[in-house]
């Protein structure tokens, strides 16, 4: 199932399991505010089984992955700000820029032609175990799609969980008041990592998404290469 552009908006919170939700579950609660691990990069640990999450993540075969798509420390003299994530799609990698002239990257899936975007945005929304809700002419043209959706409190969509397309976390790109319909987020196929083949979106291993999602807030520049 692939992920598209055009998602319905969501409103604009800061986290939460679904959007309009004011409660969180204890286990939503968990999962939003994991500890962040600044320690030495472990591929055995930083891509093992989650099993104390809101739901369960499997561990990802990290041995089979070009090391180039995995999670790295790196040093870093570009022009952006600490705190800024730059996408380069060609590459297929994402860099959060950190202090002290490092960053962090990961390797991530991109658009593939004719469904790719690039420019400046900013986090609006961040949600731990997101819905999905496809647009109705996917979900037209996608026959096996229309089994797999339910009516949801914001309308026909995945809920949140290990079958959604959006995997376990979501960053929500906006241009100013304009919601951009581009997401970063996990993933359900992490061997698509490195490849075009989404419907736009920036898509990662549910680990590196969960790292990711831990380390920016609302507010966070994005800056998506042309």
């Amino acid at each position: 199932m692939a992920e598209s552009p055009a998602d319905a908006p969501a409103a604009p919170l800061t986290v939460g399991p679904k959007p309009g939700a004011n409660q969180l579950s204890p286990a939503m609660a968990a999962a939003i505010n994991r500890p962040i691990d600044n320690g030495p990069i472990s591929y055995d640990k930083a891509y093992a089984a989650i099993a104390d999450d809101a739901f369960p993540v499997a561990a990802f075969n990290w041995k089979k992955t070009n090391p180039a798509f995995l999670r790295q420390e790196i040093a870093y003299t570009g022009p952006y700000e600490p705190g800024t994530i730059i996408v380069d799609p060609r590459a297929h990698q994402l860099t959060l820029v950190q202090a002290d002239g490092r960053a962090r990257r990961y390797g991530v899936g991109v658009g593939k032609q004719g469904f790719s975007w690039s420019g400046t945005a900013t986090v609006n929304l961040k949600q731990a175990w997101p819905d999905w809700y496809p647009p109705k002419e996917m979900i037209a043209r996608t026959p096996h799609l229309a089994r797999e959706v339910d009516t949801l409190p914001s309308g026909v969509g995945v809920p949140g969980g290990n079958r959604n397309p959006l995997g376990a976390r979501a960053m929500y790109l906006w241009q100013g008041n304009k919601d951009t319909l581009f997401r970063i987020h996990g993933t359900l196929d992490p061997n698509s990592i490195g490849k075009s083949v989404s419907s736009g979106c920036i898509r990662m291993i549910n680990q590196d998404a969960i790292d990711l999602f831990s380390r920016v807030n609302v507010g966070t520049k994005v800056v998506v290469l042309n």
